[in-house]
């Protein structure tokens, strides 16, 4: 009797130990990758898929932490490991930006498509087959609101940019209309052409007196 009982207790401190090895294993393993993290050529050509799998990686290390009698200093690797990761993220993001800055100042007319439209929504094929009858609703209204906040920047170049990128987008709106448009999506944004159509017209023979003043000055 006594026996048994000797064993079922061996086979639960085993079992007990057993959890607490493989959670420090876990904890090591998390420690070694993120600081394989840093050694990464290029982190932000694949940031997303890089941060998705650390947030995986984080919540396996911090679920191994409960199984830990002593976790205070595996507590403290796992920190650390989170701050190094931070700052990893920070300098990815910086260089991102200032990635996009540098593509933003050399191609001026796709800084205009993506403050209208998303980053990298609309290139220079003027591509609109991404908008279908679910989210063209939302496209106009991202277009027409970005157009109202930046249309005192407006150059005469850029006015004749926006009007081939709305007829583009009123191309593609024909064809989406066919697709099984809602009539109350349709009507909302035959509200938004309504007020959009003279706003432009207004908006594109100011920028042209603006820049022939300036020319005269």
């Amino acid at each position: 009797m006594l026996l048994g009982v000797a064993l079922i207790a061996l086979g639960f401190t085993s079992c007990k130990d057993e959890k607490e090895t493989q959670a420090e294993k876990t904890v090591d393993m998390y420690v070694v990758y993120v600081d394989s993290l840093g050694k990464v050529a290029d982190a932000k050509t694949n940031w997303q898929a890089i941060d998705a799998g650390y947030q995986m990686k984080t919540s396996e290390a911090e679920a191994a932490l409960a199984n830990l009698k002593n976790k205070e200093k595996a507590q403290e690797k796992v920190d650390a490991s989170k701050a190094k990761f931070d700052d990893l993220k920070a300098k990815v993001e910086a260089d991102m930006e200032a990635e996009k800055q540098a593509t933003d100042a050399a191609n001026p007319k796709q800084k205009l498509r993506n403050n209208l439209f998303g980053e990298g929504k609309v290139g220079d094929d003027m591509n609109f087959s991404w908008v279908n009858k679910d989210n063209i609703l939302k496209v106009y209204e991202t277009f027409f609101q970005s157009y109202k906040d930046n249309k005192s920047n407006f150059s005469r170049e850029d006015y004749d940019e926006v009007k081939l990128m709305y007829e583009a987008l009123d191309s593609r709106k024909n064809t989406v209309e066919k697709e099984g448009l809602s009539s109350s999506d349709n009507g909302e944004i035959a509200e938004i052409k309504f007020k959009f159509a003279p706003m432009f017209k207004v908006n594109r023979i100011g920028a042209k007196s603006r820049e022939m003043e300036k020319a005269k000055e």
